[in-house]
């Protein structure tokens, strides 16, 4: 059964989900001269308290060491650009220093950057017992996008950057940035492992990296923080909220970017994987609105989730505009930028048994990501004649000013019933096949019909990218059952991924020979959506199949320099 983290105190597990995706990252290379250091951002660490109580729970001991230090930006913004031009090509950062209305950039040092997730072994982190013997010793990696607030009231009043740095392996661009007069915080969140020290007195000790000191133009001034761990249980909350925190079922947010409908596969540095009912209904979806990243890191450490189905309603299909009435006359299309749906190589891939009505055969259940280069939204609305089960479904079309200007008929919506899907699914946006070894089609897979929403950040470098989608949840997802009209938006720079435990995100491999194949995701496959290019829809990623029938297994080589499951 898919288990997850014992859910912690609501306060803490809203502060985790706000500083989730740091592991790995950039760094960049010293000021060239004095003149060019007093021109960049002035970055700072600094301490919101003297001291901190943290809560350790004997059901799942372990403390979440977040100690309140941050990273402030004076004089400017930190702002780093992210990319790599292809899966052959290495990651490249580069710092943006803005000097009034002028910018200038500064590539950093070729080999430093790995991932997109944030800067690794940034903060350098000491916990001292009472008597003064060092308990921890360890570093922290730093996701710039972690901001907490303003500094200073004249601060601008919303941080223009992202709230969280890409997990998603085949991302291709991202922006990371503290705003300036604002503060990120430098806990890496349940990325981190939990600090398992008895109840106690403790001092914390945290520094900045000496490269990232020296890159930055950070102060070497350690900040201190005195600690007090307290044991607690879930049942001191009240019969309520103890019943939540040991069944999971808690609402962090499911905060999109990346966040996911449900869990992906182990996290990367875990052995094998949990067991799925797939393409057959989900065991226990992941709590409704935790990110992507934090349901890997609760899947790594094995916690219990919901009950398949439930949500917390926190999400509601997007208004559909006004001005979108069912159309009548003729369809347009104008000559107005378009989306550009591109397809990324499946990942989370698993061999898995069926259970229930499906024991005795073997799936190759995998997740998958179409998204958007835009330059121009994808916007699907779903209008629902009286009595019709089928919704007729539209694409729309904006002008510079983002005036709709025009639509054409796409396809059909259909209401997904499943245990947890239960939305409106848009029937012509992608296909997922197994091609064999020669890339023919051997397996097509039951997942036919999807509900877009925001929920990876693959590439926020392309044009129009927006940084803040809206849509980026999928508790209920595309409406209810009872809705008369919903929109589906795909927003420039962000993909929608399904993941590999949802019905349908499987091939049914039970009577296929041992060899290699091909999991080819095709976005728009019947060219019904008006797109940019269509050329560009497909992605393969090889799998060679082995093993034996009730115990088959997966092989997943790296995809050119991805070497991501």
């Amino acid at each position: 059964m898919t288990r997850f983290h014992q859910a912690r105190p609501w306060r803490s597990l809203i502060a985790a989900a706000a500083a989730i995706t740091v592991t790995a990252g950039a760094v960049a290379a010293a000021p060239e001269d004095e003149k060019a250091a007093e021109s960049t951002p002035k970055l700072s660490l600094i301490a919101a308290s003297k001291s901190v109580t943290l809560d350790s729970y004997k059901e799942n001991p372990g403390v979440y060491l977040d100690l309140g230090t941050y990273v402030t930006a004076e004089n400017g913004p930190l702002e780093l650009r992210v990319s790599r031009k292809s899966y052959k090509d290495p990651v490249v950062a580069t710092q943006v220093i803005r000097e009034g209305a002028q910018t200038r950039s500064k590539t950093l040092p070729a080999g430093l950057v790995k991932d997109f997730s944030g800067l690794p072994g940034f903060a350098h982190v000491t916990l001292t017992d009472a008597n003064g013997r060092k308990v921890m010793d360890k570093t922290e990696s730093f996701c710039p996008n972690n901001a907490s607030g303003r500094i200073r009231p004249d601060a601008p009043a919303k941080s223009k950057y992202p709230e969280s740095c890409p997990v998603n392996p085949f991302t291709l661009g991202s922006v990371w940035g503290v705003e300036d007069g604002w503060a990120s915080n430098t806990y890496a969140g349940y990325y981190s492992e939990p600090v398992r020290v008895p109840a106690g007195k403790y001092t914390a000790k945290v520094s900045v990296a000496k490269r990232y000191r020296l890159a930055f133009g950070i102060e070497n001034k350690p900040q201190t923080i005195k600690v007090t761990i307290r044991e607690r249980s879930y049942d001191d909350m009240g019969a309520g909220a103890a019943s939540a925190m040991k069944h999971g079922s808690h609402a962090a947010g499911h905060a999109g970017h990346g966040a996911m409908r449900a869990p992906a596969p182990a996290a990367p540095t875990s052995g094998a994987g949990p067991s799925y009912n797939v393409g057959h209904g989900p065991h226990t979806p992941a709590p409704p609105a935790l990110p992507w990243a934090l349901k890997r890191a609760a899947l790594k450490a094995g916690a219990a989730g919901d009950e398949p189905g439930q949500t917390d309603g926190s999400r509601k299909a997007p208004a559909v505009d006004p001005a979108a009435k069912r159309p009548t006359g003729a369809p347009n299309v104008p000559d107005v930028p378009k989306p550009d749906l591109r397809s990324l190589p499946a990942y989370g891939i698993q061999a898995t048994k069926g259970q229930g009505s499906t024991r005795g055969k073997d799936y190759l259940a995998f997740s998958a990501n179409v998204w958007n280069a835009g330059p121009a939204q994808l916007v699907v609305d779903g209008f629902r004649s009286p009595g019709k089960k089928l919704m007729d479904a539209y694409q729309y079309f904006y002008d510079a000013d983002g005036k709709q200007v025009g639509y054409t008929p796409t396809g059909t919506m259909e209401w997904d019933p499943r245990a947890g899907h239960e939305h409106w699914h848009f029937t012509d946006f992608a296909s997922y096949r197994l091609l064999k070894a020669d890339k023919k089609e051997t397996v097509r897979s039951g997942k036919e019909a999807f509900c877009l929403a925001n929920t990876d950040a693959v590439d926020y470098t392309v044009e129009n990218a927006n940084w803040h989608p809206d849509n980026t949840d999928l508790s209920t997802a595309c409406g209810q059952e009872n809705s008369i009209s919903v929109r589906e938006v795909l927003d420039v720079g962000s993909g929608d991924t399904y993941t590999q435990d949802l019905p349908g995100q499987s091939f049914d491999i039970s009577n296929l020979p041992n060899g290699t194949y091909y999991i080819q995701v095709l976005a728009n496959p019947e060219k019904r959506l008006k797109e940019t290019s269509l050329t560009n829809n497909s992605a393969l990623r090889k799998v060679v199949l082995g093993g034996r029938a009730g115990a088959r297994t997966v092989s997943v080589p790296a995809h050119d320099l991805v070497d991501a499951n």
